[in-house]
């Protein structure tokens, strides 16, 4: 079709070169590729000169409809694609027509207080999205040296977790639990609490069901004012729920890009590892343990390492759910995890039958940038309370069947007078708030005697 823009509106270039370097900007052919086999929801097709993670439409002549899809691998001459909907009604006559730009995600302030889709549409029925800017789906990641070291302490408010694992501003935690230990009510206790500047929270593979009790019983309209939340359900195609989880973290680095103290928490990396399984298999990997191919293991470090600190002021602290199997802490996924992240909370399945939540077991739990964020005292109370659990634990067999004597062992005496009162310490409801001062006030009450004893005793013997 002609322009119809008037000859005097065309702009006007002095040179021939001008001229040329113009028409160089616009292809002379427009290559397209075509649909040559649907298995499953792996598509195909002849490459029209797509890359791998590439976008491209799969266009329908006889509908005249078009679905995005992204290039996820190559067989041979042929490319393998995924469409972010499902493939009803594609076949061999549908066309592919490659997409130019790289898959970026809008961002802004208007996201604050929203619930979105992996495709960026809002589910909230709050209206058209507000935003400012476009950042990329898929940036670089932050040079090592350019990450400040985490210093300053992050408050989420929960007692067992500000007490003893106390986390940082840029930290990456891992929840591990079994199904139905509280992971997700820990989440929007955390998202409710802290005093981080902005909340990301991204439910990966989550049942329908639960995305409106999380919003709503969970976070809270106080959590949610601050928070954007990206919904993608375990209905969906894999490809979608794996580029929830890439959204969410896009939109936590444009916000630590901006200054601000991010917190991202997302439910549940497990199943983002189970997305990228079935797209491994569908193109043809080969199965690792547990059935997983070697690309969930080289994924799960590219997306934990976009978060933490940057060279600047901002910062994302990431809390990423953990589905272990069985209830089996050495699942081949939170293994890998474990390794990746800056520390681990394992919430035991033993702790929330007697009725104690947030389940945390803090023997089996670390924070490994603890002691660059709290006061040697908070860290010699950690220690002391460690200490006193770790010995409980060890006789708890004899005290419950009454073979103990009073008496017999000091250590164990001092456990047995403790324990009630740390179970009343950790137990906290989910509207209950408790800051980071707080919880060093009271862990100073229950142990202040064994932390004069300790002090007096390292004074005389030095």
């Amino acid at each position: 079709m002609l322009s119809e823009t008037p000859a005097s509106e065309l702009p006007v270039y002095s040179n021939l070169g001008t001229y040329i370097s113009e028409i160089e900007k616009f292809p002379a052919v427009r290559k397209e590729g075509r649909v040559m086999q649907v298995i499953g929801h792996m598509v195909e097709a002849t490459n029209p000169g797509c890359s791998v993670g590439g976008m491209c439409k799969i266009y329908n002549p006889a509908t005249k409809s078009s679905v995005t899809a992204e290039v996820v691998g190559f067989r041979k001459d042929r490319m393998l694609i995924m469409p972010l909907h499902n493939a009803h009604g594609i076949g061999p006559k549908c066309r592919i027509i490659p997409e130019d730009r790289p898959a970026m995600v809008p961002v802004g302030d208007g996201l604050l207080g929203r619930v979105i889709d992996p495709l960026m549409r809002p589910m909230d029925g709050l209206g058209e999205l507000s935003t400012s800017t476009e950042v990329p789906l898929y940036p670089e990641v932050v040079n090592p040296m350019n990450r400040q070291r985490i210093k300053k302490p992050l408050d989420v408010g929960v007692r067992s977790i500000n007490a003893c694992l106390t986390c940082g501003r840029g930290q990456r935690i891992g929840i591990m639990a079994g199904s139905g230990v509280g992971k997700s009510v820990l989440l929007g206790m955390m998202a409710r609490y802290t005093d981080a500047d902005i909340n990301v929270i991204s439910l990966v593979g989550e049942r329908g069901k639960e995305v409106r009790e999380f919003i709503e019983d969970n976070l809270g309209e106080e959590g949610m004012r601050r928070s954007v939340v990206i919904v993608a359900t375990s209905d969906q195609p894999p490809l979608l729920r794996m580029r929830g989880a890439y959204i969410a973290t896009s939109i936590a680095e444009h916000f630590r890009n901006e200054g601000q103290d991010v917190l991202l928490s997302m439910d549940s990396l497990t199943r983002f590892a189970m997305a990228q399984r079935e797209i491994g298999l569908a193109a043809g990997e080969p199965p690792t343990t547990k059935g997983y191919p070697p690309s969930v293991f080289a994924l799960l470090p590219g997306l934990l390492e976009r978060t933490g600190t940057h060279d600047g002021p901002g910062s994302i602290t990431g809390f990423y759910t953990v589905l272990v199997e069985g209830d089996d802490a050495n699942d081949p996924i939170a293994d890998a995890i474990r390794a990746i992240v800056d520390g681990h909370i394992y919430l035991s399945r033993e702790i929330a039958e007697k009725g104690t939540y947030p389940a945390v077991d803090l023997l089996s739990s670390t924070s490994r940038v603890m002691v660059d964020v709290v006061g040697e005292k908070h860290l010699k109370l950690n220690q002391i309370m460690r200490r006193t659990l770790a010995t409980y634990r060890e006789a708890e067999d004899l005290i419950n069947i009454g073979a103990y004597v009073q008496g017999s062992n000091p250590e164990i005496d001092y456990a047995i007078t403790k324990k009630p009162l740390i179970q009343e310490f950790i137990q906290q409801g989910m509207n209950e708030h408790t800051d980071l001062k707080e919880c060093e006030e009271h862990i100073l009450q229950i142990f202040g005697d064994r932390l004069e004893e300790d002090t007096t005793r390292e004074e005389n013997s030095a």
